[in-house]
């Protein structure tokens, strides 16, 4: 219930606002082609800025425990590109809002989820997002 109510005071207090803006960069990064890798990576940024509360970002490699083509060498080379161009200073903004938050007491809670943002904003390509408690080792999602 908690979750829910926070869910929803983000979305309406911003929430929405930085998930179009993530969805945006999406799709302007998939008109270029070249950016289709970061394309993804913004969708589903955007995705859990929308509704962070209960949701964590993995890497897939902890999670399925197999590698793919975002959690290798070229992965690696994305992230560092996505760093240089935008990463670092969408890391900043989020930061810089954690901070505005965490100066009232009402605002801790988004605060961390700006700070959760940030650092998968450093380096989003093959990254994930699942509901907290569900990463971890190969085969996290399926237990009984």
């Amino acid at each position: 219930m908690i979750r829910w109510l926070l869910n929803l005071i983000w979305f309406v207090l911003g929430g929405l606002v930085m998930g179009l803006g993530w969805w945006l960069a999406g799709l302007v990064a998939a008109l270029t082609i070249v950016g289709l890798p970061w394309a993804r990576a913004c969708f589903v940024i955007g995705n859990f800025s929308f509704f962070p509360f209960g949701k964590e970002a993995v890497s897939r490699l902890e999670l399925t425990g197999r590698r793919d083509l975002g959690t290798g060498p070229l992965g690696f080379i994305g992230n560092v590109i996505w760093f240089l161009v935008a990463g670092m200073w969408l890391a900043i903004g989020h930061l810089s809002s954690a901070l505005a938050c965490f100066v009232t007491i009402i605002g801790i809670p988004f605060g961390w989820q700006h700070l959760k943002l940030a650092v998968i904003a450093l380096a989003p390509i093959g990254v994930t997002v699942v509901p907290v408690g569900a990463g971890g080792p190969a085969g996290a999602l399926t237990r009984p």
